[in-house]
């Protein structure tokens, strides 16, 4: 008597950022036949150019303000110098600490290589496109004379974006500059001018300030990080003020062109401004041109991403995507829970769609913003019912102990229940506080439930649960 076998689904995933890296792991643990086609290393530009390497960066840029700011803890430098005591400087030397964040970023793509073929994952370097909604062909020589085709039942597309750029701003590398190329400078900037205020540009003016570079911020909004929690806003507007930054809000850049000895950035109400370098924040593109898409029907949007649904699904049904080239939220976080949904939902396993809402973000300026749920405009906007309550990071203990001035604790809660549906953190690593809330906020805690769990005393995290006991309203 002859069986048949059911045969093993194939699956092929179009770039090994965080989305097809969870992807093709996803597919392998799952017994599925993978391969993965990538085209520069395992990691993408999260790992090689972006995440990684910007926040080892600003790992570098938090650990010279800590020591520029011991003094007030009670932490004295001195050496010794014709017999006298004489303060030290805190020197950076940027082309050490490029090297040392290109090679994290480097070791971190290789661990999740040997990870995937450990796993079983067949890899492929080269330039990926669509064939129709079933294949992948690959150029795998330079100039594409060399081509592999790679059949599979199901496709993930995780392409991942690049740094916009503006015609009248074209980066050359050297004095105008993407946030992918920074990592080549070698001495700090003189006077780095960063075009654009959202959070890349924020979180690069805040750790450069920190380096010892003037920093001039170039903001077409009325406030810095526009898309951010006002108040969220405000306080690091105060703090970049403060450590000497130059703000030009309302400002828009019209044009910046590359001098003999360094950049020429012309506003459109023909202000002009001179510094030394320029790097340009003006947002990203998704990396979805000529990749097949449009041939094989997958819809784009007019920005050129991908219009997915809540499973990572797009209009083709054997067609997922995954990470920045969507229409979803452009965060590495995402984009790897996008990948192992979309395998998840391929392959009939349980899916569990997450509501945008629950997810976590955060801002890597000092202090960091992290928020999570409703925010308060939508509150008072009228989209949800809630209480909002905030407190100073000022009047918690540890901050005292720790000499931290600025920040706060914001908790969102429904007017009826009483469950925590969101929240603002503005604190040194807010990234690490978080996490409760995004707990309170998944299970639908309320802040009464919140607040009967213990926290350490003192601590920092103890402000989230003074918070919510100030939220209390007493039931008959």
């Amino acid at each position: 008597m002859a069986y048949e076998f059911e045969r093993t689904q194939r699956i092929a995933v179009l770039g090994g950022g965080p989305g097809g890296y969870e992807a093709a792991l996803a597919g392998a643990r799952l017994g599925a036949e993978v391969t993965l086609i990538e085209r520069a290393g395992v990691g993408g530009a999260a790992v090689l150019t972006d995440v990684v390497p910007s926040k080892s960066l600003i790992a570098t840029a938090e650990a010279t303000k800590a020591v520029e700011e011991a003094a007030d803890l009670g932490v004295q430098f001195f050496a010794k110098s014709g017999g006298k005591a004489v303060k030290p400087d805190v020197a950076i030397n940027l082309a050490a600490v490029n090297k040392r964040l290109l090679g994290l970023a480097a070791q971190q793509s290789e661990d999740m290589r040997v990870n995937l073929l450990e796993s079983g994952v067949t890899l492929v370097q080269g330039e990926g496109r669509l064939d129709g909604a079933n294949a992948i062909t690959v150029a795998t020589s330079k100039g594409g004379t060399d081509f592999d085709r790679i059949e599979a039942d199901t496709l993930v597309v995780s392409v991942g974006a690049s740094p916009r750029v503006l015609p009248t701003a074209v980066p050359d590398g050297e004095r105008i500059l993407t946030w992918t190329q920074l990592y080549q400078l070698t001495a700090i900037p003189e006077h780095l001018i960063v075009v654009g205020s959202g959070v890349t540009g924020a979180e690069f003016a805040s750790a450069y300030r920190a380096l010892g570079a003037a920093v001039t911020l170039v903001s077409s909004r009325d406030q810095v990080l526009p898309g951010s929690d006002a108040d969220a806003a405000s306080v690091i507007e105060k703090v970049f003020t403060r450590n000497g930054m130059t703000l030009l809000n309302k400002s828009r850049a019209e044009s910046v062109v590359r001098q003999s000895d360094g950049v020429l950035v012309t506003l459109t109400d023909g202000r002009a401004v001179t510094g030394s370098h320029c790097l340009m924040a003006v947002g990203s593109t998704p990396n979805t041109t000529d990749i097949g898409l449009e041939e094989a029907g997958v819809q784009l949007d007019n920005s050129g991403h991908i219009r997915v649904n809540r499973v990572a699904r797009t209009s083709i049904p054997n067609i997922y995507a995954a990470g920045d080239c969507t229409t979803f939220m452009p965060l590495a976080s995402v984009a790897s829970m996008q990948g192992r949904t979309a395998v998840f939902h391929a392959m009939g396993d349980i899916v569990n769609p997450p509501e945008s809402r629950n997810i976590t973000s955060n801002i890597f300026t000092q202090p960091e913003i992290a928020t999570i749920g409703w925010t308060q405009k939508e509150i008072e906007d009228g989209a949800v019912s809630g209480t909002v309550y905030k407190l100073p990071l000022a009047s918690n203990p540890r901050a005292k102990m720790m000499g931290i001035r600025d920040g706060f604790v914001k908790l969102f809660a429904s007017a009826g229940s009483g469950a925590i549906i969101g929240g603002v953190i503005v604190a040194p690593k807010a990234s690490e506080l978080i996490f409760p809330l995004a707990l309170a906020v998944e299970q639908r805690l309320t802040v009464d439930q919140f607040a009967s769990a213990f926290p350490v005393y003192p601590s920092l995290s103890g402000s989230l649960s003074d918070a919510a006991r100030a939220m209390h309203v007493a039931r008959q």
